[in-house]
């Protein structure tokens, strides 16, 4: 199977830092939602863009073996 649509399972560590990454761009979205103007066309890119980066941060993370269940 390609890697690119390989599902990786998440033991207990991986688990963690999804967590972890999850959180500090929820941190991040919450900083800027209180400067930007909300329902401007700004605002939804970049919640849409820092939604897409968290994805991609989140799907590095799980290809990492130590990360994965094996």
């Amino acid at each position: 199977m390609r890697k690119e649509f390989k599902f990786h399972k998440l033991n207990d560590d991986g688990i963690k830092k999804s967590i972890s990454i999850a959180e500090k761009y929820n941190e991040l979205a919450d900083f800027i939602c209180g400067i930007i103007a909300e329902g401007s066309a700004e605002y939804t890119i970049a919640l849409r863009k820092l939604e897409e980066s968290c994805f991609y941060a989140k799907k590095a993370m799980a290809e990492q073996e130590k990360n994965q269940e094996i």
